[in-house]
């Protein structure tokens, strides 16, 4: 389903940006760790001993708590507006900031080597800030690359499931006007030989006996559409309570055993008389295993059989009718999917497995088409629940 679509999508977004975040912090520590061990074991043991012969003085005067109590006022200073912040610190650079100096007296920084020396050291400074910063750069640029090419992946998956769900959309569209168009065509011609007073005798009551199973068929058509329509929309939810699985199997047989009985098909249950409960929407499940049924009946043969078990949490309606055939079989669950012959002679709709197929999806399970299922049958569909549920 769609919405289980996009609940996967976004499960696997989330699962991406935390496994892409967590690599992006572990590279980043990594980093730093490894510039820390280079700049203490390389570094500035390099410096030291280049400072190491030189005759380095320095001095200090002034008293150190006033250079505290000027950096503590400066801070503060900061959290003021741009105006009185600045005019607050021009106040006290004058009546603190002469109160405490260092001065740094060496050969190296004399003359022009002391010029150059100064250029250098500012630009090593530069570098160990950019240096330090890197990794974070990195981090920030990798975790930016991997991220948008994930979304720009999203993007264009969800355009193709756009499209893909816009040439199903229409599909639905000319299918549901191909099988109203059929009927109604019967209806109007008929109708109008009945209105001309074309027809007569038995074949009249033929006539009128067709307009009631055609007008029935476009009901029924109708009403299956609306199902689909309705399940797939965002309102639309499950009104789940326990229930015992049991008994809605034999309630659905019991509502169609006429119809096994007209196709003179043997039916045969196996239902455990002890209760199997299951959380579920009754009306919507009972929905499912009905058009299982009715699946059954309507493309059974004559004098065929039918099994109906319930076991383990797994609903099987299993036929000896004809055989599905392997292009059929990957589109089974998806609506009006059936073949040409099914179309034009047993009149189904191909929207009832495609409607079980969903209502069992929100009930956490899964409907599967068993064509090897065996026991003297040619194929099975099964009902698999989560017992979790």
């Amino acid at each position: 389903m769609e919405i289980e679509s996009k609940n996967e999508t976004k499960k696997s977004l989330k699962w991406f940006l935390i496994g892409r975040f967590l690599i992006t912090m572990l590279f980043i520590y990594v980093s730093v760790q490894s510039l820390g061990i280079l700049y203490n074991s390389l570094i500035l043991p390099t410096m030291s001993a280049i400072l190491a012969d030189q005759q380095v003085s320095v001095t200090a005067k002034g008293s150190p708590v006033l250079l505290i109590l000027q950096m503590l006022l400066y801070v503060m200073t900061s959290f003021l507006p741009d105006g009185l912040g600045g005019y607050a610190q021009r106040v006290i650079g004058q009546h603190v900031g002469g109160s405490f100096q260092i001065a740094v007296d060496s050969p190296l920084f004399s003359g022009l080597r002391g010029v150059v020396l100064r250029l250098l050291i500012i630009i090593m400074f530069l570098a160990l800030i950019f240096v330090s910063v890197l990794p974070y750069l990195v981090g920030a640029f990798y975790y930016y690359r991997t991220v948008s090419k994930k979304v720009n992946e999203l993007m264009e998956e969800e355009k193709a499931q756009q499209i893909a769900y816009e040439r199903e959309r229409n599909l639905l569209l000319s299918d549901i006007a191909h099988d109203i168009k059929t009927p109604i065509t019967t209806l109007c011609s008929y109708s109008k030989a009945l209105s001309d007073d074309l027809v007569q005798g038995d074949k009249r009551q033929e006539y009128l006996d067709t307009i009631y199973h055609k007008s029935m068929r476009m009901n029924e058509l109708i009403t299956l559409l609306f199902e689909y329509v309705k399940m797939d929309s965002s309102g639309f939810e499950l009104h789940r309570e326990d229930c015992d699985l049991g008994e809605v199997l034999r309630e659905c047989i019991a509502a169609l055993y006429t119809d096994f009985e007209e196709r003179k098909i043997t039916l045969r249950m196996e239902i455990p008389e002890i209760p199997t409960p299951y959380s579920t929407d009754k009306v919507q499940m009972m929905r499912a295993v009905t058009n299982l049924l009715s699946n059954t009946i309507r493309y059974g043969k004559n004098g065929g059989k039918t099994f109906v078990q319930l076991k383990e949490y797994t609903i099987t309606v299993a036929d000896d009718g004809e055989q599905i055939d392997d292009e059929l079989a990957k589109h089974i669950f998806e609506p009006f999917s059936r073949g040409d012959k099914a179309r034009s002679t047993k009149g189904g709709s191909g929207l009832g497995l495609s409607i079980a197929s969903k209502i069992v999806q929100m009930h956490g399970g899964e409907l599967k088409l068993n064509r090897d299922y065996g026991h003297g049958y040619t194929k099975a569909f099964q009902i698999i629940l989560s017992i979790e549920d």
